[in-house]
């Protein structure tokens, strides 16, 4: 006799707030349970059903019944000589994905990913150089901040106040589960963090942007820009043969008109590559398209790639040719290098555990 194929239970936080109702209402339960179910699960971020005390024994074991709750734990955390922590986070599946926690005077910001590797294949990042096996869904990226902030305050007994979509895979490549993280960090029933103090970045993916712009998406932006030319983009960033700088100039206009946001344009300053007054110069022309801040940062090395970090005199003289044209420029100095939690360096080195 075959055996009957036994379904998964199905992961709570992916009920909507009116199917969890209904479900209540279908079990004989008061449909005002559905809102304590919920603000244990986002406000008070719980990992199990056992920890909802204010719900009856019997409520729960309905729960628990039906239904799990895919947490993300650390597998895997380090300690940075700078004070930056990278952890490895584990997923339900036995995938890892890596978050850091940033610490600085003024604040203090978790880096996290989107996705299990990524697809797009930048020359210059160690994730470019993994498979991308999978998109994060919502609670898992909500998870990867919950645990930083847990992180942030046991360390150094400060809140967490800075989320950076900047880790492994593509954020507008899973643009679905980001938006709905965003939700539900900035919502009152869920972190209630600042959407000014939350920034999504991308690679450049520019009818991804306009869709930003166009859903009212509350987080700021920031485009991996990384070289002022199609020429030299091309080179590191495949992703521009589809989507040139024309393409980039067009989406962020609509961008700045719809949100009337400023951009911040992230640029590694390569040695030998994209560091010459005449790069610094077409950066300057890009720096015109809306208002913008440009972060420059130092190229932090990896395995799969020979780039180097340009020397300080040229990365000075960069910074102050922006500066001296009335560019709002600020220099990004490595954090977490020692423990490869760098920008450009979360690469998934600890295996994925078994489930």
């Amino acid at each position: 006799m075959i055996p009957l194929t036994v379904l998964a239970k199905r992961d709570i936080r992916k009920l909507t707030p009116d199917e969890l109702k209904a479900f209540m209402v279908e079990h004989g339960e008061k449909p005002f349970r559905a809102k304590q179910v919920l603000e244990w699960l986002w406000k008070n971020t719980a990992g199990t059903f056992e920890e909802m005390n204010n719900i009856s024994l019997a409520t729960r074991e309905l729960l628990a019944k039906h239904f799990v709750i895919n947490g993300v734990t650390v597998q895997n955390q380090q300690l940075s000589n700078d004070g930056t922590i990278k952890s490895a986070f584990r997923l339900h599946d036995g995938n890892v994905v890596e978050g850091v926690l940033i610490p600085h005077d003024t604040r203090m910001t978790a880096c996290i990913s989107s996705q299990v590797g990524c697809s797009l294949t930048c020359k210059f990042c160690a994730t470019g150089y993994m498979e991308r096996k999978r998109n994060l869904d919502a609670a898992e990226i909500y998870d990867q901040v919950v645990r930083i902030k847990e992180q942030c305050e046991a360390e150094y007994g400060t809140p967490l106040t800075n989320i950076v979509y900047m880790g492994m895979g593509e954020p507008l490549l899973n643009y679905a589960n980001v938006v709905k993280s965003v939700e539900r960090i900035t919502s009152p029933e869920g972190l209630n963090m600042a959407p000014r103090r939350i920034t999504i970045s991308t690679a450049g993916i520019a009818k991804m942007i306009k869709k930003l712009a166009d859903d009212g998406v509350k987080a700021n932006l920031a485009l991996s820009l990384h070289a002022p030319n199609d020429t030299k983009r091309n080179e590191i960033m495949p992703i521009n043969e589809a989507n040139s700088l024309a393409s980039l100039k067009d989406a962020l206009k609509h961008y700045h008109q719809v949100t009337g946001r400023k951009v911040t344009y992230e640029y590694i300053v390569f040695e030998s590559f994209n560091d010459t007054v005449q790069d610094a110069e077409e950066l300057f022309q890009i720096s015109k398209w809306i208002p913008c801040k440009v972060n420059l940062i130092e190229y932090n090395p990896i395995e799969n790639a020979d780039y180097k970090n340009t020397g300080e005199a040229k990365l000075m003289a960069f910074l102050k040719y922006l500066a001296d044209r009335g560019v709002q420029t600020n220099l990004r100095r490595s954090r977490g290098k020692d423990i490869d939690a760098a920008c450009g360096q979360l690469a998934v080195k600890e295996k994925a555990e078994a489930v």
